[in-house]
């Protein structure tokens, strides 16, 4: 199979990097599972956007102040000045923000935010826009999706990336050649117990760029989410309880029906506060407080959360919902430069998958899907811009031997043991670094 561009995931970051490529451009998008099966799809609070310039500041802080100041401060710049030019394309795309009274965009708030700067739609905002970035490509003839098909490696040579070795969904092998090839594979949730996110995200992408010396970054940085429905079945996938419930006035609880905590603390620091009370109650999730929310506001802003109460048995209109926290979100992942480039040529990662620094050790709530944006549409404009620089190597297709790839699920366990070693060595490293880090301040 040859293309231009080969994007591999389904998700928004994914989608909207091949809508800023040119119609020229022939674009093979290919997807481990069904196109509405990425996270993209799930995320429930909303997009953040810089409504004002004398907001700038404060943005900032917030965002560098959640990443506990280990954010890059040109990603994040740049992020926050091209919010505007993000939410433009989307509304374009025919994506339905809640608007005011009077017609206007309509902002809610979220933890750590100093002030409401977070667009939304109801509580299914990430679908909401991605669901309009789909059909637009769809409308593409330039644009090829294909499902059910799995990256098993890249086929690359002396630091340059050509391609990439797949499996289709009738089990069948074969290479993919490209020009330039895009990771967009989204997570690592699959390799958690709890976790908000689909299962078939195991971080396939980091295991190969292990494997071809490709540059990862701060990939023991990943994020709990505080806030997810309990389930007593390990096969469940957690579900989201937003953050903006919290934001609306939500309560969380011990035990005794007490509250324990300031619920808008940033993400890690909530987490801490949630786990640190299970086990000084013994319990194994506390209780979620909707109802300080008018119910008419409740039922308008997160009816989805709502209904996936009621389908579990609770009314969160009278009663208290069982809330733990779980894997959310991975901050780290490969690095990348302000263009979205790995470091190696002609290959590109954006949205989870990729670490340009812009969130830190912990990112800042309805942060993900604006990053993702941003340096999607900037990986496609660095593309175009260096097409005429494009290396070509046909011949070491005839090299592959795709026999090497005849076991996948085998492949697939490797790469998950892989990526969860080099996770725990890298968490052990920042661990004696943060503890030497507290004995020099002492010191001082």
């Amino acid at each position: 199979m040859k293309t231009d561009v080969l994007i591999i995931g389904s998700g928004c970051s994914g989608l909207y990097c091949a809508l800023q490529l040119p119609a020229d451009k022939k674009i093979t998008i290919i997807t481990k599972s069904d196109l509405e099966s990425s996270d993209s799809f799930l995320a429930q609070g909303g997009m953040c956007m810089l409504k004002e310039d004398a907001d700038y500041d404060s943005y900032f802080e917030d965002t560098l102040k959640a990443g506990h100041y280990e954010n890059d401060k040109k990603s994040v710049d740049i992020m926050i000045r091209s919010s505007k030019d993000v939410v433009k394309d989307l509304l374009n795309y025919g994506v339905d923000f809640q608007r005011d009274e009077n017609g206007e965009l309509a902002y809610t708030r979220e933890g750590a935010h100093s002030t409401k700067r977070i667009l939304f739609h109801e509580d299914i905002t990430g679908k909401e826009i991605t669901s309009h970035i789909l059909a637009q490509a769809k409308k593409c003839p330039n644009i090829t999706l294909i499902e059910h098909t799995t990256m098993l490696d890249i086929v690359c040579k002396e630091n340059v990336c050509y391609g990439a070795v797949i499996r289709k969904e009738d089990g069948t092998l074969d290479t993919v050649e490209a020009d330039f090839t895009v990771f967009a594979t989204g997570g690592v949730g699959g390799l958690y117990r709890h976790s908000t996110n689909f299962r078939h995200l195991t971080g396939d992408a980091l295991a190969i760029s292990m494997h071809h010396h490709i540059k990862l970054k701060d990939i023991d940085y990943v994020q709990i989410h505080p806030t997810t429905f309990y389930s007593e079945k390990p096969e469940d996938r957690s579900f989201l309880i937003s953050e903006s419930v919290r934001g609306e006035g939500a309560k969380l609880y011990d035990k005794n029906m007490k509250r324990f905590v300031n619920e808008l603390l940033p993400r890690d620091l909530l987490t801490e506060a949630i786990f640190a009370q299970m086990e000084k109650d013994g319990t194994d999730f506390v209780w979620e407080d909707l109802r300080p929310i008018p119910i008419d506001e409740l039922k308008s802003h997160f009816p989805n959360i709502v209904k996936h109460c009621e389908e579990m048995g609770y009314d969160v209109t009278k009663e208290c919902i069982p809330v733990v926290p779980a894997q959310h979100y991975f901050m780290g992942g490969i690095k990348v430069n302000h263009k979205s480039r790995t470091s190696m040529k002609q290959l590109y990662a954006v949205g989870e998958t990729a670490c340009n620094g812009v969130h830190g050790r912990n990112r800042l709530a309805s942060n993900s899907l604006l990053e993702s944006l941003v340096f999607a549409k900037r990986a496609a404009k660095d593309i175009i811009l260096n097409y005429p620089l494009v290396k070509k190597d046909p011949q070491i297709f005839e090299t592959i031997n795709l026999n090497d790839y005849t076991n996948p699920e085998l492949l697939a366990e490797s790469y998950k043991k892989q990526v969860l070693k080099k996770m725990k060595k890298q968490r052990e490293k920042t661990r004696l670094h943060d503890e030497a880090g507290k004995k020099h301040k002492k010191q001082k």
